[in-house]
């Protein structure tokens, strides 16, 4: 495997937990704090029900123009914003009772009046009903939390509770750290956000258990020393298989962010704040919570299972 850093460095991690923990808490309470005031999330048509409109003009097209369009048929409060090229416009309103056709050529014939020169045409409309949003966002919720479950099980099975714990607990940190910036960044929370929390879950939990591995390597090796000491030199014998694996990861997860369109902006947003957060609590979270159950640095884990 590369090594980014010398065998024997000995960064204390550790030693430094509770202020690590402090700043994670800040970045929680601060995103919890946004989602109350906004009264939630901006919810795309998935989970809030609507209609979306796609329009495709030969030419630029400024917002504010098919803004003024809409007004004539009341839609004037829709969002509406560029889709991957300035030629290119997505439209999404409030929950219509129209059929989808008439909705598309009720604003193809409002806008037609105010761009009567720059052809266009309307390349899809889309309509998600009200419970059938509301039905989306439980099964979303239900996702994340069995697939939390799951893996407490796992761990816990695999190692400890102890262990399970502080993975959960470090899950948990990841996916309120990324909703907490969704929501502070007005992004819009749609499937593709629950697809990249799942994601970040799957790829946190992974980066936790290698740490974990080390630890129980090193218990059957060091038993000498209290646990405090032997969870931060596992730490640090990892580190290096850590870098390697969110840089790789983060750099996928930027350019997507940069160059892959507004498709999966919010998508690629999530993954690039997940990456960071999971890289942070697999060294910083999951680990110091093993510690905080056992009460104690210099008592010692029992019973690791082999």
């Amino acid at each position: 495997m590369i090594q980014f850093i010398k065998p024997g460095t000995n960064i204390n991690f550790i030693g430094k937990r509770n202020i690590a923990i402090a700043i994670s808490v800040v970045f929680i309470i601060a995103g919890l704090i946004s989602i109350a005031l906004k009264g939630g999330f901006n919810y795309g048509i998935d989970f809030s029900g609507g209609t979306m409109v796609q329009l495709l003009f030969k030419e630029d097209v400024h917002i504010d123009k098919v803004r003024n369009g809409l007004v004539k048929i009341a839609m004037g409060d829709s969002i509406i914003q560029h889709y991957g090229s300035s030629k290119e416009v997505i439209i999404r309103t409030k929950a219509s009772s129209d059929v989808l056709e008439d909705i598309g050529k009720k604003i193809k014939g409002s806008l037609e009046s105010e761009f009567p020169k720059e052809g266009f045409e309307v390349r899809r409309v889309e309509m998600v009903g009200p419970k059938v949003g509301k039905d989306l966002r439980q099964k979303a919720l239900l996702s994340l939390f069995y697939a939390m479950l799951f893996m407490l099980a796992y761990i816990w099975w695999r190692f400890e509770f102890a262990f399970g714990l502080g993975a959960i607990i470090a899950l948990a940190h990841d996916v309120l750290i990324t909703v907490g910036v969704i929501s502070i960044t007005n992004t819009e929370f749609d499937l593709t956000i629950v697809a990249a929390l799942l994601t970040i879950v799957g790829y946190s939990i992974n980066d936790t258990i290698v740490v974990y591995d080390r630890i129980r390597e090193n218990l059957k090796d060091m038993r000498r020393e209290g646990y405090a000491a032997i969870i931060n030199r596992s730490i640090n014998e990892t580190l290096s298989r850590t870098i390697l694996t969110s840089f790789t990861v983060f750099l996928v997860a930027i350019i997507l962010f940069l160059f892959g369109g507004e498709v999966i902006h919010g998508f690629s947003l999530a993954l690039v704040i997940g990456v960071i957060a999971g890289t942070y609590s697999s060294i910083y979270i999951a680990s110091p919570i093993v510690i905080f159950w056992e009460g104690s640095p210099s008592r010692r884990l029992s019973g690791t299972k082999a």
